[in-house]
């Protein structure tokens, strides 16, 4: 797969212990294997560890970032324990299209839509509707765009991307959500920044940081003074 030739295995792997291997996703690999044979992150991190993994979460496709494996069933039901009641700390960047206000929190109810395998935005009574919440803090822009934090406290299917959309703030190459242009990779900008959560046999809080993708947008944040 074109992104390995640019970027050995080890390169993403941000943490890694007797229960975890924690890697930084690229933009263009899925987390996991579907039906096609394309090679995805846990074929990678399997490689890396020389061993089967489980899959903890999973992240978007054509975004990047943190992704979580664990080594053991039980690490793997520790840390799913934990998404499940809503433990995990987890904090993403997203470029998006206009100028949001500094901070704010967005509530909708969504559902997902086999058909197009998208979100849909719908009102609250529209059956099998879920809430989906974030808040976000702008820590930049530009001529065009804007760099948003955001931290979920609900982990619905393309929440982030339609919550963004709706509001006129489709996310930077993201055309199935309203952007007008994509990138020639495909990827779109946004990027699972850290994740912290209890070590599954330790007990204690770990924290991981991932560096964004190496483009242009994302070099802005690197030089921000």
């Amino acid at each position: 797969m074109e992104v390995t030739e640019q970027q050995p295995i080890s390169e993403m792997i941000l943490f890694k212990d007797h229960q975890l291997v924690i890697c930084n996703k690229p933009p263009g690999l899925s987390s996991a294997p579907k039906k096609t044979e394309e090679k995805t992150m846990q074929d990678l991190a399997e490689v890396y560890s020389k061993q089967k993994l489980f899959l903890v979460h999973r992240i978007d496709q054509p975004s990047s970032g943190v992704l979580v494996f664990a080594k053991t069933k039980k690490a793997a039901d520790s840390v799913g324990q934990q998404f499940q009641k809503k433990k995990i700390q987890k904090e993403y960047w997203a470029w998006v299209k206009g100028t949001p206000p500094d901070t704010g929190n967005l509530k909708d109810f969504m559902v997902r839509d086999p058909a197009s395998q998208k979100a849909r935005i719908v009102d609250q009574e529209f059956k099998g509707a879920k809430e989906g919440t974030l808040s976000f803090s702008k820590k930049m822009f530009t001529d065009h765009y804007s760099l948003l934090e955001i931290k979920i406290q609900t982990g619905r299917f393309h929440q982030i991307r339609a919550q963004l959309s709706k509001q006129g703030w489709p996310i930077q190459g993201d055309v199935k959500y309203g952007a007008r242009r994509g990138n020639k990779d495909r990827s779109i900008a946004l990027h699972a920044r850290s994740i912290s959560f209890l070590h599954p046999t330790k007990g204690e809080r770990i924290q991981i940081v991932a560096p964004p993708p190496k483009s242009s947008l994302w070099a802005l944040v690197e030089t921000k003074p």
